[in-house]
Parts: structure tokens; sequence; C-alpha cells
């Protein structure tokens, strides 16, 4: 599905949530939350949930009563707000992971399937905070899961590094990706690499290893290999890497 007739798609989705029906859904939904008060439409909805982080507390309020709702009525056009507000970080998702599939529509379709599987099967209780980045990482998670199916069975070899980190490292410009925060947390991780290879305690090799294999769960033994040196060369770097920045980590001050 190319590009224009996603942004039409997305557009008769806005249009949908304008209907008279949809109105009374977000009815429905002040009168189970006073958050709920300040928007008059799912336009602000949507707009409230674009603005800002994915930290803000406020965001989970929004996303908890529509996934409560949704997991007491299974009411589709819930489903289809859900949409409307992650339809950005789709489409990112959409673009990073083009490598996995090269069928546009496949891949859309895949990644929009697997969004709805993912938020009928949040459990709230288990994790009722950071839910942007949860609903995104795993729809990510699932993504790869089901590519990897394929994969085996058509024999082709299971890529085990989602990201290029080598792309991560250097100074991120991704302004809609960013916008979005979809990585908040593995951002926050290579930000502080870098910090620690521009201060002399790391070299960049030593970030690239310790962001494949700690964050993305790249095999060490397949980073040894493609960087040309032993698995026992590869743990030991590794070691001494980590070992320098925890030393720096426990010289630290506490902030009171």
């Amino acid at each position: 599905m190319s590009s224009s007739k996603r942004r039409r798609d997305y557009e008769t989705l806005r249009r949908e949530l304008r209907n008279a029906e949809y109105g009374a859904l977000l009815d429905a939904l002040r009168g189970t939350e006073p958050f709920f008060a300040q928007f008059s439409s799912w336009d602000d909805v949507v707009g409230f949930m674009r603005r800002g982080t994915s930290r803000d507390p406020n965001k989970d309020i929004v996303l908890r009563t529509i996934l409560r709702a949704h997991a007491k009525v299974n009411d589709p056009r819930l489903q289809t707000a859900l949409l409307a507000i992650f339809w950005p970080g789709l489409e990112s998702i959409h673009f990073q992971k083009r490598r996995w599939d090269g069928s546009l529509d496949a891949r859309w379709n895949n990644i929009t399937w697997t969004f709805l599987q993912v938020v009928c099967r949040l459990n709230l209780r288990n994790r009722s905070d950071r839910l942007v980045q949860k609903i995104i990482n795993d729809t990510v998670h699932d993504l790869y899961q089901g590519y990897c199916r394929e994969w085996r069975q058509s024999g082709r070899e299971i890529p085990t590094d989602p990201y290029r980190v080598e792309q991560l490292l250097p100074p991120y410009e991704d302004e809609a990706f960013l916008l979005i925060e979809m990585r908040d947390e593995h951002e926050a991780h290579l930000r502080r690499l870098r910090e620690h290879v521009a201060e002399g305690r790391i070299t960049k090799g030593d970030a690239r290893l310790i962001a494949r294999t700690r964050l993305f769960r790249r095999s060490l033994t397949e980073c040894a290999r493609q960087a040309g040196m032993s698995y026992q060369a590869a743990k030991k770097r590794r070691q001494r890497a980590e070992a320098a920045i925890r030393k720096y980590n426990a010289g630290k001050p506490r902030v009171p």
C-alpha cells in the first residue's frame, strides 16, 4: 500500500470518527473518566495524544479508559479510535521494517493486524503505565515473531538484529519517529553510550557491541563473528567496557 493510499485511508478513518455514533461513544467515556471532559470530539483526543511525550501520565489515563471500555464490550469503534491515535507510530514501523517484507500491502496489513491483537490482549492489571511505549514495543516484537515463523517455513535466514545500531548511535534526527518516542528507553541507553564514547571511557566499537547484545538481544556469537573476533574476545571486550561504565557510575555523586 503506497503512502498516498495510506494517507487517504487515514483521512477516511478520521472522518469516520466524526460521525454521531462515535460522538455518543465519546460521551459514554466522559461518563466513566472525568479527564475526558476536556475532549469535545475524537479529534481532540487524537490531538492530545500526539502532543508532548509518551511519558505523560495523562496519556496513560486516556489509553486506560479506552482499553478498559474495549475489554468490557469489544466495540470495534474503539479499535478505530486506537488506530487513529497510533497511526503515525504504525507508519514508522512500516518504514523501519521495510526489509522484513518487500510487499507494501502485506507489511501494512501485518502491522495493523498485529497492533489490534496487541491492544485486544493487553492486561492492564499487569501494565497500567507507559502504555504508548508498551503497545508499540509489543507490536514490533509480535510482528517480528510472526515474520520469523514465515522465514523458518521458507528457509530464509532470520535477521537477529531488527535495528541498525550503527545508524542509531550517531545523533538522532528522525523527527517523526522522535515525536512519538517509540523507542525512548533504548534512545536513553544509546545516548548514555554515546556520552561514554565521547568522554573516552569506552570505544565506539564497545558501544556498538553493548547495544547490539544488551539492547537489541543480538547473540554475542554472531556479533563476534561479524566483528572478526572470537567469542571469548568479544565477551572480554564487553566485560571490560561494562566494567568501565560501572566504575564511572559508582563514582558519581548521588542525587539527594
